[in-house]
């Protein structure tokens, strides 16, 4: 069971990110930190590092078995809740979705045909000849046209809202969202702006922008953990080399610009809290750990060539939400 609240019910998920959403309820639920779950894991003899708890609550697929039953019991789940865990996962992970709790089959049972089988009324004779009336009945011939109109229309916006279905489901929507991984090169990307951080190329300012993704963006940035949700952004510059992304001169100040340099320059302006936002996760706050604002755009701007800066984290994270994208040579190689 869980102590400080109480543990969400895995079977209510019918897909995978129903599920993720789950498991961040659980470790709310749980009251414990990312530290705390990694020590509690270590002492039944699991494996539960902290950047890979942050991953797999960031992600939109189901987690490894093993990973889930670590993370469950680590937050206080026993043997049948962590069955319960693992069957849905295994489920998800087959079929992709699960079936609601309530639904029911379709009834097959058949109806009588109209005026077969027992009970059904006698056949009415016919109705004796008349002599036709003379000439077409005007009200009635009116009727059918009406009819035929009203289907025509019918039919024509059926297919309307049908072209309109496919015309929706051909546009692309919101790239997913990926979390920090340790050693992985990666773009940093603006929810917000959909840009990427870059530097310019051919300056020595190490100022930091935000340009169009498809472009080349440099430096490469990885990802290197230091500990307690700690995370150093280093840097691979095509004409400098090894570097780290800080404030810069480790200036405290909203405002402050965001700078690649050597490593070592600027303390604790160097590192960074990484941190998911939303449920589900619609992105991560870059915090400066000297100073605990956030990283993002100045004045929010979405514009291409916006520089970063260090800036308040109030408000709805306009600007300042951002998914490290796996660069795909990397990503392949990995």
């Amino acid at each position: 069971m869980v102590v400080e609240g109480r543990a969400p019910d895995p079977r209510e998920a019918r897909s995978a990110a129903e599920f993720i959403a789950l498991l961040r309820v659980l470790k709310d639920a749980s009251g414990l930190t990312f530290r705390e779950l990694t020590l509690r894991a270590d002492a039944v003899g699991d494996v539960l590092p902290r950047s890979t708890i942050a991953n797999m609550l960031g992600r939109t697929s189901v987690p490894r078995e093993e990973l889930l039953a670590a993370f469950v019991r680590a937050c206080g789940c026993g043997p049948t809740e962590i069955e319960d865990w693992l069957g849905v996962r295994k489920e998800l992970a087959v079929h992709g979705r699960r079936a609601g709790a309530g639904d029911a089959d379709e009834d097959e049972a058949g109806t009588e045909e109209a005026g077969e089988g027992p009970g059904a009324p006698a056949a009415r004779s016919p109705e004796p000849a008349t002599e036709p009336p003379v000439g077409p009945p005007p009200a009635r011939r009116r009727s059918r046209t009406f009819l035929v109109t009203g289907v025509s229309l019918l039919v024509l916006a059926a297919a309307a809202v049908t072209v309109a279905l496919l015309v929706r489901d051909q546009q692309p929507g919101p790239a997913p969202v990926a979390g920090p991984v340790a050693g992985r090169t990666v773009q940093i990307r603006s929810v917000h702006s959909g840009l990427c951080l870059s530097e310019k190329r051919g300056t020595d300012s190490g100022r930091i922008y935000q340009v169009p993704c498809d472009e080349e963006t440099i430096p490469a940035f990885s990802l290197r953990p230091l500990g307690d949700d700690v995370w150093r952004i280093v840097t691979d510059h095509p004409d400098f080399g090894l570097g780290c992304t800080g404030v810069w001169d480790g200036m405290r100040e909203a405002g402050a610009l965001m700078q690649d340099q050597e490593c070592g320059k600027r303390g604790s302006a160097e590192a960074f809290w990484i941190e998911p936002q939303g449920h589900p996760v619609k992105g991560y706050r870059i915090r400066p750990a000297h100073t605990h604002l956030c990283v993002g755009a100045k004045a929010g701007s979405s514009r291409r060539d916006a520089e970063m800066v260090q800036m308040g984290c109030d408000g709805v994270d306009r600007g300042s939400l951002f998914s490290f994208d796996p660069v795909a040579s990397d990503a392949a190689g990995g």
